[in-house]
């Protein structure tokens, strides 16, 4: 079921341990999974005392963990290097000191770390842990902990936890807990919540805020933004740097459309919705000649929905507000009109 080579080994019949030392490489034959270091405490299997094998290296070693299925394909493995490893059978390790694991699909740092590609499927990144999603949909994500969901060897699930920040192709975001859903190595859907830091994302072109967010985005396009609680969607600051448009409400819903850009597709926005104690303000530029400053409307009713212009353009084409619905609407004077000391 294995073998080892290393320069001197010491076997002790007393608890059944195998010392290696010195140019060690051990080969699981039952997975094909590779440890090489400068050593390795091998202890076997003793009924009534140790029921699976278990191996502890340091010096730094590097794992090549080869994962298997239920039907015992071997997966794409996992490359793991640590100033410290622990292995309990041939599915559970443990390393601590400055490990990295990588893959082609994803690279992870950390002080230490947990996984168990076996029956539990999961893993776990403790002490400033960082991972990256190197696949077509990119993104990076951080926190104090990071939490692995496995399907069949594949991540299906992120979970950063305290001070999380993610950012991918789509979003830039920050919060207490965010987590990533992953389909065939795709980023599909993020979602962020918390109390002590509320959740904060910056797309390429709006500022999301609320207690709780979901992003969708399917075919690495975003397609839906929904915010719940404390709810607020805005524009980036204009040029002068102090004016936005916004809306919010209970619970915010931004609907995006797609459109090729220099023979790419790219997501513009299509609706925006606001339901409970909703409020807008958005600025419309005048056509009028002469005229610089835009005209600005202000509403409040019980939902509002922004219809943007179609093409990819950023411009208000339309607001419905309903139910308790008030606002203002103020237009810019035309040039040359004199100011009223009365008003």
């Amino acid at each position: 079921t294995l073998t080892m080579n290393a320069q001197h080994g010491t076997y002790y019949k007393n608890g059944e341990r195998w010392e290696a030392r010195g140019d060690v490489v051990t080969e699981n034959l039952e997975n094909g999974s590779t440890l090489r270091g400068p050593a390795l405490d091998y202890y076997r299997v003793i009924p009534g005392v140790r029921d699976t094998l278990e191996m502890y290296a340091v010096g730094r070693p590097t794992i090549r963990s080869v994962p298997t299925d239920s039907t015992g394909r071997p997966g794409e493995p996992y490359v793991i290097v640590a100033d410290r490893v622990r292995m309990k059978g041939n599915d559970r390790t443990w390393a601590g000191g400055k490990v990295t694991v990588d893959r082609s699909d994803f690279a992870a740092r950390a002080d230490s770390m947990f996984l168990d590609d076996g029956a539990g499927q999961r893993g776990v990144l403790i002490g400033n842990p960082v991972m990256r999603g190197l696949g077509a949909d990119s993104f990076m994500v951080s926190g104090r902990r990071i939490d692995l969901t496995l399907d069949h060897q594949e991540i299906s699930y992120v979970t950063a936890v305290n001070d999380a920040h993610a950012v991918s192709n789509q979003v830039n975001l920050v919060a207490d807990t965010i987590g990533l859903d992953l389909k065939g190595r795709a980023l599909v859907q993020t979602l962020a919540w918390g109390d002590s830091i509320k959740p904060l994302a910056l797309t390429q072109q709006y500022e999301v805020r609320g207690d709780s967010l979901a992003f969708d985005t399917p075919d690495q396009l975003l397609r839906q933004v929904r915010a719940f609680r404390h709810a607020w969607v805005g524009t980036r600051v204009d040029s002068t740097g102090q004016d936005r448009d916004w809306l919010t409400g209970d619970t915010v819903f931004a609907d995006f459309t797609s459109y090729d850009s220099a023979g790419a597709k790219r997501a513009a926005l299509d609706q925006l919705q606001a339901r409970g104690a909703a409020r807008s303000y958005y600025r419309v530029k005048e056509r009028s000649p002469g005229i610089t400053l835009p005209s600005i409307n202000y509403s409040r009713g019980d939902e509002i929905t922004v219809h943007m212009s179609p093409s990819g353009s950023r411009g208000v084409e339309r607001v419905d507000v309903w139910g308790h619905a008030d606002g203002v609407h103020l237009e810019p004077l035309p040039p040359g009109t004199p100011a009223d000391s009365t008003r």
